[in-house]
């Protein structure tokens, strides 16, 4: 079973950083990293979002017709999502709406931490969409830009931890969902300063797909 990892950025560093995560969460499925070379380098907001929309949607079809037994869409933003899964023969799910759903099933109220603000709308939107909003306290920017989690790990894991800090003690919630591709790179930095759990993403995913598997 190949699941496909698109990457609607064209930052090749943040496909790998995604598959590596995918295949360490799921080493029983195969997965592959498909970056979207047209797409803009990274996606913070509905500009970027629309940028890496008619790429990624060339992905995707290609990625059905040559088999893919899943694909994972990896931005938090679930880019494309709906236009996608009509798209495809196979399952395609979005890295956000994975996390959504695992803390749902959990019955977890849960906030978000992101990257920068011009991302909290399409967030909060989308969890809206997908009747999951009577589980969300807030969605909060650590206003670190998406490519600085891979040029400056240290820093922005730190500024990242200390805003879902924040959230652990003033939101009342049970779970963390670290709102960002690109905050693989800083999800144990993380973990190791909250007490609640925080939920990776690419992880979700890759669990999801799992799942489907055994039920196929």
């Amino acid at each position: 079973m190949t699941i496909i990892i698109i990457n609607p950025n064209s930052t090749a560093s943040m496909t790998d950083a995604m598959l590596a995560q995918a295949c360490r969460s799921a080493p029983d499925l195969k997965f592959e990293g498909w970056t979207s070379h047209d797409g803009p380098a990274a996606i913070q907001g509905t500009a970027d979002g629309e940028a890496a929309r008619a790429p990624l949607l060339r992905l995707i079809e290609k990625a059905s017709h040559q088999g893919a037994d899943g694909i994972i869409i990896g931005c938090f933003d679930d880019t494309a999502l709906e236009d996608a899964a009509e798209l495809s023969a196979c399952p395609v799910i979005g890295i956000g709406q994975a996390s959504y759903h695992y803390a749902a099933l959990r019955n977890w109220r849960f906030s978000v931490v992101t990257t920068l603000s011009v991302s909290t709308p399409i967030i909060r939107h989308n969890i809206e969409r997908q009747g999951l909003g009577h589980l969300i306290s807030s969605v909060r920017a650590s206003e670190i830009p998406v490519l600085e989690l891979e040029t400056n790990t240290d820093y922005a894991g730190t500024i990242v931890a200390k805003e879902a800090k924040r959230a652990e003690q003033d939101d009342g919630v049970s779970a963390i969902i670290l709102g960002c591709a690109g905050m693989v790179e800083v999800i144990e930095t993380v973990r190791k300063e909250l007490s609640i759990v925080v939920i990776d993403p690419v992880e979700c995913a890759a669990a999801c797909m799992r799942w489907m598997r055994r039920r196929a």
